[in-house]
C-alpha cells in the first residue's frame, strides 16, 4: 500500500470513528429528545387532571378521587406543564427528560414522578 492510502485510512480511523463521531450524533439525538418531550409535556400537561382522578378513584374510591384526586391533579398539570417548558428552553443541555414517564400517554397508571 502506498503512504497515501494508509494515511487516509489512518484518518478515516480518527475521525470517522472516534468517540467524538459518536458522541456529537448521541448529542443531536439526546438534544432533540429532550425538546421535543419538553413540547409535547407543556401542550399536554392537562392530560394529568384526568389521569390523577381516574388513578386516585381507583385506588381510594371516587369521593376520594373527586377531593384528593383533583387536587393532585392540578399539582401534576402545572408540574408536568412548567417541567415541559423547562426542558424545552434548556435543550441545548442535553440531559434526559426530568419527567417520568417522559409522556403522559405512556403507563397511564403510573403516577407521575419528576
Amino acid at each position: 500500500m502506498s503512504n497515501g492510502v494508509k494515511l487516509s485510512l489512518l484518518f478515516f480511523i480518527f475521525f470517522f470513528l472516534s468517540s467524538q463521531a459518536v458522541a456529537a450524533d448521541s448529542y443531536f439525538n439526546n438534544s432533540a429528545e429532550k425538546f421535543v418531550s419538553g413540547i409535547t409535556n407543556a401542550a399536554t400537561g392537562w392530560v394529568e387532571l384526568p389521569k390523577n382522578v381516574i388513578l386516585t378513584s381507583k385506588k381510594e374510591g371516587p369521593i376520594y378521587g373527586a377531593t384528593i384526586g383533583l387536587g393532585m391533579g392540578i399539582m401534576h398539570t402545572v408540574g408536568r406543564s412548567v417541567v415541559g417548558i423547562l426542558d424545552a428552553a434548556t435543550f441545548f443541555i442535553p440531559t434526559k427528560p426530568s419527567v417520568n414517564p417522559p409522556y403522559v400517554w405512556q403507563d397511564f397508571s403510573r403516577e407521575t414522578s419528576y
